[in-house]
């Protein structure tokens, strides 16, 4: 981020709390793998998924940590239905999907592999800080591997990611998610079709060109299951070459996607997992995980756990500020009638004025209570006769 040039760039980004984000992490590399396991082994899957994979895809298999996670969890899953197969009928005791060793690597011992440590543990803080394995920047690798190894530099790399964290546009927070989207865009999204709108205005004299779409996939085992995790972003095009698009009008956008996109993501999370049945993941069996395994989460977890907390804090600020935004906005439009009222009423002040209004406003509401008392009248008529 610091290569970037300050003045044409926003950064903005969403924290989310430690264990949740390990958890979901251990979860998410363990599906994605499970959906090769359609193939008869990991020479067929590692060609398969490499010749699918098209220029104008976005993939799992490119996105950061899964490129380095999903594969990783995917050869590990190979070995052990392979070793299931040689031994036989494998009878499977414990439901816990976090242990269950037969099917795939229990959650203690992924925790404490020398991939989890260089990619997940303090990762949030690590990508904020630009020390990531995925750094472009050599030196990264060494400030990391000596903050994992001497844990009181962790310090200085966490006084970093603070630092970042306070120059961008917005943070938000995926536990609160539709919060963070409402601030988002009240924050972000207002400023954008300030810019949008005019700009749209003017596209209209112009020759329409072309239009790309952006397709966003999870990298699967077969073609079907490619196209039907597929979802293609695209713009609102009535909105936005009308010039209508608004904040609410984006969250209601927001809204139809993120319903959609959860119901897709479920029915596509239970096709997976059934290849490595009885092991399920879903917000009941977090339960299952042992406390010390929690802790184990937070010890390891510890510069992420501190970067939460302040990015918590800045969430309550930007919530304060959007509100103060909006009682402002609303005194402009209280001032903006009154301004509209004395240009009606020529030079009428302030207190006559509102002595006017009040009035009208009484006349009004008597008038709407004769009409009641008046429709009543006429039931009670109807039902004598």
């Amino acid at each position: 981020m610091a290569k970037l040039p300050r003045e044409r760039t926003s950064v903005m980004t969403i924290v989310r709390d430690p264990i949740a984000r390990v958890l979901s992490t251990y979860e998410f590399s363990v599906e994605v793998a499970a959906r090769f396991l359609v193939h008869p082994n990991l020479t067929s899957a590692t060609r398969m998924s490499s010749r699918i994979r098209k220029s104008n895809v976005i993939s799992t298999l490119d996105i950061w940590p899964w490129k380095y996670l999903v594969p990783w969890m995917r050869e590990d899953l190979f070995a052990r239905r392979d070793a299931r197969k040689s031994k036989g009928v494998v009878v499977i005791e414990d439901d816990n999907p976090y242990d269950m060793e037969e099917m795939l690597m229990p959650l203690h011992k992924y925790l404490d592999t020398p991939t989890a440590h260089d990619i997940i543990h303090n990762g949030a803080t690590f990508q904020i800080a630009g020390l990531t394995n995925n750094s472009h920047l050599s030196e990264a690798h060494e400030v990391r591997h000596c903050v994992q190894k001497y844990k009181s530099l962790g310090e200085p790399v966490l006084q970093v990611a603070k630092r970042r964290l306070d120059s961008m546009l917005y943070v938000g927070l995926t536990e609160e998610h539709r919060e963070s989207a409402s601030l988002f865009a009240n924050v972000v999204g207002s400023q954008v079709l300030s810019h949008v709108v005019p700009s749209n205005a003017t596209a209209k004299t112009k020759t329409t060109k072309s239009e790309a779409s952006v397709t966003v996939t999870d990298s699967g085992s077969d073609k079907s299951e490619i196209q039907n995790g597929t979802s293609e972003v695209a713009l609102n095009k009535t909105e936005a070459k009308s010039g209508n698009m608004t904040v609410k009008t984006l969250m209601e956008v927001y809204e139809g996607c993120i319903t959609h996109l959860r119901k897709s993501q479920g029915t596509r999370r239970v096709n997976s997992l059934k290849r490595i049945s009885p092991a399920n993941f879903t917000r009941g069996t977090r339960t299952r995980v042992p406390n010390e395994v929690i802790q184990q989460i937070k010890s390891l977890n510890n510069l992420d756990v501190e970067l939460y907390k302040y990015a918590k804090e800045i969430f309550v600020k930007e919530h304060e500020l959007v509100s103060k935004k909006l009682v402002s906005t609303s005194k402009r439009s209280i001032v903006d009638l009154q301004n509209e009222l004395r240009s009606v009423f020529g030079g009428m002040d302030d207190e006559k004025m509102w002595k006017f209004v009040s009035v009208a406003l009484m006349l009004l509401l008597l008038f709407l209570l004769f009409l009641f008392v008046n429709a009543r009248r006429r039931r009670t008529s109807k039902v004598k006769i």
